[in-house]
């Protein structure tokens, strides 16, 4: 069993984006899901797609990764914020800028998984799960 599941999305993607693989496949649940929709909204994902597999034990989620001029990943660096051991809450005031408003924070509110922009906007806050530039 698996302690971070959305510690080792992220692993993944950070690790496809560093060998410069083209798509990267997670083991899907519904708030995996949900981030990675919010990713490609951001444009930092150009595909996100969910894949029943017959020899897996649950559906498999596909991720295609984009890429710019000379071969750059457009995910540059990607952190989790609030771990299990450690939970990281902030107000709709205190939504950190992600180096300086180039990158985005994913939080987790009320009113769903949402990027900073879409949370400051909806005057929401909550838990701060990961950080992406």
């Amino acid at each position: 069993m698996m302690t971070d599941p959305i510690a080792d999305m992220l692993a993944r993607i950070r690790n496809a984006t560093m060998a410069r693989h083209e798509r990267v496949r997670i083991p899907a649940s519904r708030v995996k899901q949900t981030i990675a929709d919010v990713l490609k909204s951001e444009g930092y994902v150009a595909e996100v797609s969910v894949e029943d597999v017959e020899d897996a034990p649950q559906p498999v989620l596909t991720l295609v990764l984009k890429y710019g001029r000379d071969r750059l990943p457009a995910i540059e660096g990607i952190r989790r914020v609030s771990r299990p051991g450690r939970r990281i809450y902030v107000r709709a005031q205190d939504i950190p800028k992600v180096r300086s408003g180039l990158g985005i924070a994913v939080l987790s509110t009320s009113r769903g998984i949402m990027s900073d922009r879409q949370a400051r906007k909806a005057g929401v806050g909550g838990e701060l799960l990961c950080e992406i530039w």
